[in-house]
């Protein structure tokens, strides 16, 4: 099928649907912006007179690529956040008297994932409210709590 500014709306409304359930394959989150990022790429190309050969195919392509950039840069900033995490030693100060298990809490952290951990540590030695918590992760007051809860519970398996 051949592309031009008059039929780019009928490719649209032929493909949008499929193309959305392609990319929800490997993204429920990321599949609209997706799909609608490679239309607005195809109506560049046709904007600068170079319409892909096989429209169906391209866009198809255009799909799967950007999902697996996404997936990339999120691993790779997750990977990031983890490598700062693990690299802070110890994450309260000790006194004297509870070195031990002090030291073993701090290693204890490290196992809970970094959504657990960080609000595990926002809630207890930063003091803040689950509301809080919520506005800095950008996560509702009940995921939140949810992860305090879940973190609290595998740190106490795990020290006992």
């Amino acid at each position: 099928m051949r592309c031009s500014y008059e039929n780019v709306a009928e490719i649209v409304d032929a493909h949008a649907d499929a193309l959305l359930l392609f990319a929800r394959q490997r993204s429920k989150v990321s599949a609209e912006d997706v799909v609608q990022e490679a239309f607005l790429r195809l109506v560049r190309r046709v904007k600068e007179n170079d319409p892909p050969d096989n429209v169906v195919a391209w866009l198809y392509g255009v799909v799967r690529n950007e999902l697996i950039t996404i997936h990339h840069k999120v691993r790779r900033s997750r990977a990031r956040e983890e490598s700062l995490a693990a690299e802070r030693l110890m994450w309260f100060e000790p006194s004297v008297d509870t070195l031990l298990d002090a030291s073993r809490a701090a290693e204890q952290l490290k196992i809970l994932p970094i959504e657990q951990r960080e609000t595990v540590v926002a809630r207890i030695w930063g003091q803040l409210s689950f509301e809080e918590i919520a506005s800095v992760t950008n996560s509702s007051r009940s995921t939140v709590h949810r992860r305090y809860v879940s973190g609290l519970d595998t740190l106490r398996k795990s020290l006992s």
